[in-house]
């Protein structure tokens, strides 16, 4: 493994981020003598578009054109470890920037770019501000917060912005939370040079506008008097992993897209055979029929759990 990994790993854990163990527990090695077995994993059927995980960090900018972002952060900056696929409770590493040079005098600065689906999320929060007072309702008791969480306005965006800094470790966390697709994007900002880190924060301000054209997100949107036609998935074995689904609806009432957080390959074959014969009523805006994206959990569904908060 490499050096500087156990320590991004700290600073990912202590930014009390659901996932950051995880990142690290798929960062270790592989003891001698082990043969690793690919298990349940991200995966998608139908018409291709774009999903969640499939962001990148290029030429000093980070993109995802599933949520519509862009972040400029700078060429003296870079992402040298990516993240696992996203977890059973819809949790996404989005991307991990640190300073090109380990002795740019950047203050222990790092930017990570998360996204929490509020289908299944396991703390039950509705929305960003309730996201961010169930992570301030988790904080270690060695961490202060000078402030309240509040709201504000970054590049026609609405935010919810949470700071808090560890005495100890010397160190400062600013964590900066918009809702997109019914999911909350998290811009977590650790460092100890403040102006480096406001420098970061800033360049948010130059970010596009979010989209327009996307699906209408709609949570529990599956019932019985939305599915005219449906029919249950047939598992070839007995697993007792829950399997998150995504799925969007055409302006039809098929499901055109399918997307898996995690699902093993037979699972995912078999919810796909299923899923396609499924009819919903068209969803109507203004008398218009239009597209629909929601989350559907087969399986067992994941217990709650804040263990990785600390």
């Amino acid at each position: 493994m490499s050096s500087g990994l156990p320590r991004l790993c700290a600073w990912l854990v202590a930014s009390v981020l659901i996932g950051a163990r995880a990142l690290c527990a798929a960062s270790e090695p592989v003891p001698a003598g082990v043969i690793l077995v690919k298990g349940a994993w991200s995966s998608a059927a139908g018409i291709s578009t774009p999903l969640p995980e499939d962001g990148g960090v290029s030429n000093g900018k980070y993109g995802n054109m599933y949520f519509g972002l862009q972040y400029a952060f700078g060429a003296a900056w870079t992402q040298r470890y990516e993240g696992p696929p996203p977890s059973e409770g819809g949790y996404y590493v989005l991307a991990q920037i640190e300073p090109q040079s380990p002795d740019s005098g950047s203050g222990q600065s790092h930017v990570l770019i998360a996204a929490q689906d509020l289908f299944f999320t396991l703390s039950r929060a509705r929305n960003a501000l309730e996201l961010i007072h169930y992570y301030q309702e988790h904080l270690g008791a060695e961490y202060r917060v000078p402030r309240e969480p509040g709201k504000v306005r970054i590049a026609n965006r609405d935010f919810v912005r949470f700071d808090y800094f560890s005495p100890a470790a010397a160190l400062q966390w600013h964590v900066l939370a918009t809702e997109i697709r019914c999911h909350v994007v998290l811009f977590t900002f650790t460092g100890s040079d403040a102006p480096i880190t406001r420098r970061l924060i800033d360049s948010m301000r130059t970010m596009p506008q979010p989209p327009s054209d996307t699906p209408l997100c709609k949570k529990d949107y599956v019932s019985p008097e939305t599915v005219l036609e449906r029919e249950d998935p047939v598992f070839s074995a007995s697993r007792f992993n829950p399997v998150p689904v995504r799925i969007i609806i055409d302006a039809e009432g098929r499901v055109k897209h399918i997307h898996f957080l995690s699902a093993f390959p037979d699972q995912a074959k078999s919810i796909t055979d299923a899923l396609s014969r499924w009819r919903f009523k068209p969803f109507l805006v203004d008398g218009q029929a239009v597209e629909v994206e929601t989350g559907l959990m087969f399986g067992r569904a994941p217990r709650p759990s804040v263990s990785a908060l600390h």
